[in-house]
């Protein structure tokens, strides 16, 4: 994701630091804060959540630096001119409009609400201390519906659908596990 503004500006993530400008870093900090809420989107089935692990190079905690693949939010090194974040935490199987909506929901908010990041992560994010996104699919489901960073971006009925359809995978999946288990024990015997 990059700003850019008509006329002589260009790039508004850009300083002409390799740190990135004021804007730039309280978009971070609005992603970093919508990332808990936003985590049924980047991971939107129980199986996502296998990629989650320490020292995967998929991220497992809201996080962000500079040229760091273990944060969520990742500032690639380079020209400063095309300075832009890269936002880690989805997978290859989620709805990208839903994705991008909250990613630009949550830069926009951090830069209307003239958010501040932490200081960005130096070395691995894994078992830092920093804020954790949900690990499992039922925590996510229950950030998503209650966060009010969502409510700022979605519609409550969009949370309310989402929610209750991911629960009702959820006690699907159940179920199949279930008369799988049933029927491993019978053969078995």
């Amino acid at each position: 994701m990059s700003y850019w503004a008509d006329g002589p500006q260009g790039n508004v993530f850009d300083n002409g630091l390799q740190a990135g400008s004021a804007i730039m870093r309280q978009a971070v900090a609005g992603g970093l804060s919508c990332l808990p809420g936003a985590t049924l989107l980047f991971a939107p089935h129980e199986g996502s959540y296998a990629r989650f692990a320490p020292d995967s190079l998929a991220p497992t905690s809201a996080s962000w630096g500079y040229e760091n693949r273990s944060c969520a939010i990742r500032i690639p090194a380079g020209d400063p001119a095309e300075r832009r974040i890269e936002h880690r935490a989805a997978g290859a199987d989620t709805n990208p409009y839903l994705v991008m909506a909250a990613i630009l929901g949550g830069g926009i908010a951090g830069i209307e609400d003239g958010l501040a990041p932490p200081e960005p992560v130096i070395g691995s994010a894994y078992g830092q201390r920093v804020l954790q996104f949900p690990m499992d699919w039922d925590g996510a489901i229950e950030r998503f519906s209650g966060s009010p960073r969502m409510a700022r971006i979605f519609p409550a009925e969009l949370i309310e659908t989402m929610s209750a359809v991911k629960r009702q995978e959820q006690h699907q999946l159940a179920k199949l596990s279930a008369a799988g288990t049933v029927m491993a024990l019978m053969d078995a015997v």
